[in-house]
């Protein structure tokens, strides 16, 4: 089972969900357990189109067959790893910031198991995404990733929350978007291999550089004459 128990809801039911959630999240970015909702109850079609680009992938077939799960009792070993690593990388992203895997929220509204897991796998590899791009998380590298999440996976929440996001930027912020980060990352979100295909767990102990390369991801530009935490 992936994460606490599924509701089952009718068509009017998820709208009402999904437009709840919207204007939540909306008000409120913080608030991961809205954004995940949002996903999960406009996501169906686009989850599944991603159920079957997996069936055709061996790493795909794999990560469905395991369902391995993006957890500290799955990913520690991460953290021993050298320097130069994927694994290392990770870790020392998630560990600057006092993030830890288990942090996020179950899966509620998929139908089905195979669903359910492939929903959690998007929301768990987001910060393996983070490192491979190298983008930061604050306002301007959360859309950025954004567009690359809605060029993988067609997720129309991905396109919402870079609406929603783009709509709370500076105007300096909104620049910086628009003329540095938002076409690098329609460009790499195309250019990458299916992200989703992508057993990370199974590469943690390979060059970062490498993996890079291997995955067709270019890291995200330094916009000029601004710092970005």
């Amino acid at each position: 089972m992936i994460g606490g128990g599924r509701i089952q809801l009718n068509g009017w039911q998820q709208a009402a969900v999904a437009v709840g959630s919207a204007v939540g999240a909306l008000l409120d970015p913080r608030r991961a357990d809205l954004i995940a909702a949002l996903g999960e109850t406009t996501g169906k079609h686009a989850f599944e189109r991603v159920v079957e680009r997996m069936k055709k992938s061996p790493e795909g077939r794999a990560l469905l067959l395991e369902r391995p799960r993006v957890i500290s009792a799955q990913v520690r070993h991460a953290w021993d790893l050298p320097a130069n690593t994927f694994g290392a990388a990770y870790a020392s992203f998630m560990g600057s910031r006092n993030f830890s895997p288990d942090d996020r929220p179950p899966v509620r509204f998929m139908e089905t198991e195979e669903l359910a897991y492939v929903a959690m796998r998007a929301r768990e590899v987001h910060d393996f995404w983070h490192t491979l791009f190298g983008l930061p998380t604050n306002l301007i590298g959360e859309s950025a990733l954004k567009v690359i999440e809605f060029e993988q996976m067609y997720l129309p929440m991905c396109l919402m929350s870079v609406v929603g996001g783009t709509a709370r930027f500076t105007e300096k912020q909104r620049k910086s978007f628009f003329q540095h980060y938002f076409p690098w990352a329609v460009r790499a979100g195309l250019q990458s291999t299916d992200l989703m295909c992508v057993y990370y767990e199974k590469h943690f102990h390979e060059d970062l550089e490498d993996v890079r390369r291997k995955w067709g991801i270019t890291p995200a530009p330094a916009a000029p004459n601004q710092d970005v935490p």
